[in-house]
């Protein structure tokens, strides 16, 4: 069938399979450029199919060389229903990683369940042994809790009083601004319980309870953090208490692998559009910007260079270059008092009528679409595709 997008405001509901692979295979092209990093042999990256997860299995399998186990909860095709981007996604890692030779595998499944944590740990026992990176990287709206059956739902508010942001819809280009209430204590509890740390620590704790972290393991999760004008909404809101809880998980996990001298990171990343980023508000308009000024300096990254720079230049450098709370900054580009600056300006001047000139408005809404695996141009999309694409590892 030709697949086109459709898409109802920050969600698209189909996804093209040959987009996706081309996506694949741009970012595993662009880390078989780069020098060989001398890290991770054996890697588990919960969240693996899109975004940074994505790009964190591919610079880790096609840079270090590792075997990788990847876990992600996607959706196959069905009838002429596409399926889900990551399935996509990872049925292409599958493939290209097997080209080179290198061992990866995939379990589709709820990361937050307690049969997926231990189907993962079995198939560590059995095929790796025990693992020496464990990435976590899962953007979930919801969550259940595995011991409780509570059900947790993430929002994204303000807290303590109404926050009113500039914004602008990526598809008609239309600036605006929007008031979002603050949220109340029960929907920070269950945003923290969604976004924090208490899934990873399980993770963690499961995996070294199981006795399948090698001696010296790392894990490393993802945060943002950004700049003062987007902090009312994020950082100072309910993902921002969420992350806050994060960060101080990765403290305790540490603790916990003292005794294997293994330990726990956090990572600051880039602003990048990802499925998670289009819904917020504020987001948008500050990317837009972001990318602009970047590539004009010359210093723009996506979610591959990012993950590539991480593990070459940070995790095995031998140099982590942790900021005071003892945190990756793989934002250090992005907040560059100079960035800041102009973005700042542009942000103070958007309208209607500048909005094309003074920001990337219209990379952002490719870059959204390329997240479904429209809009690149090697890509022939008014060709026949088959929709019913199978991951080689899952049958």
């Amino acid at each position: 069938m030709i697949v086109a997008p459709k898409f109802r405001g920050f969600i698209c509901t189909t996804s093209h399979p040959a987009g996706c692979e081309y996506n694949v295979r741009q970012q595993v092209e662009y880390v078989k450029q780069q020098k060989k990093i001398p890290g991770a042999k054996k890697v588990l990256v919960i969240g693996a199919s899109t975004g940074y997860g994505l790009s964190s299995r591919i610079a880790a399998a096609f840079g270090c060389g590792a075997a990788t186990i990847g876990l992600f909860f996607e959706r196959p095709a069905s009838g002429s229903k596409t399926a889900s981007a990551g399935w996509y996604n990872s049925a292409a890692f599958e493939k290209l990683a097997k080209e080179e030779g290198l061992y990866a595998k995939s379990i589709n499944g709820d990361a937050f369940s307690n049969e997926i944590k231990q189907q993962t740990i079995d198939l560590i026992k059995k095929d790796l042994g025990k693992v020496d990176l464990v990435i976590y990287s899962i953007a979930s709206p919801r969550r259940t809790h595995p011991v409780t059956g509570e059900v947790f739902n993430s929002v994204l508010k303000p807290i303590g009083a109404p926050c009113t942001v500039k914004t602008v819809d990526f598809h008609s280009k239309q600036v605006s601004e929007t008031t979002i209430e603050p949220a109340v204590e029960e929907e920070i509890r269950q945003t923290v319980a969604v976004m924090g740390g208490e899934d990873w620590a399980m993770w963690m704790n499961a995996l070294k309870e199981a006795d399948v972290l090698e001696q010296g393991a790392v894990t490393i999760a993802y945060t943002y953090v950004g700049p003062d004008m987007t902090h009312a909404i994020y950082r100072k809101g309910t993902i921002g208490r969420a992350k806050d809880d994060l960060e101080a998980t990765a403290g305790k996990i540490t603790e916990n692998l003292n005794s294997i001298g293994g330990n726990a990171y956090v990572s600051i990343n880039k602003a990048v559009v990802t499925q998670a980023s289009a819904a917020i508000p504020v987001i948008s308009i500050y990317i837009s910007v972001l990318f602009k000024v970047m590539k004009e300096m010359n210093i723009h990254e996506g979610t591959i260079e990012q993950m590539y720079r991480m593990l070459s230049d940070r995790v095995y450098s031998g140099n982590l270059k942790l900021d005071g709370k003892g945190r990756i900054c793989m934002d250090d580009w992005e907040m560059r008092p100079e960035v800041q600056a102009r973005v700042a300006k542009y942000w103070a001047e958007a309208n209607n009528e500048n909005i094309t000139e003074i920001s990337d408005v219209e990379e952002y809404r490719k870059e959204f679409f390329r997240l479904f695996g429209f809009e690149f141009d090697g890509v022939d999309y008014g060709q026949d595709v088959d929709v019913d694409v199978k991951i080689a590892s899952i049958q």
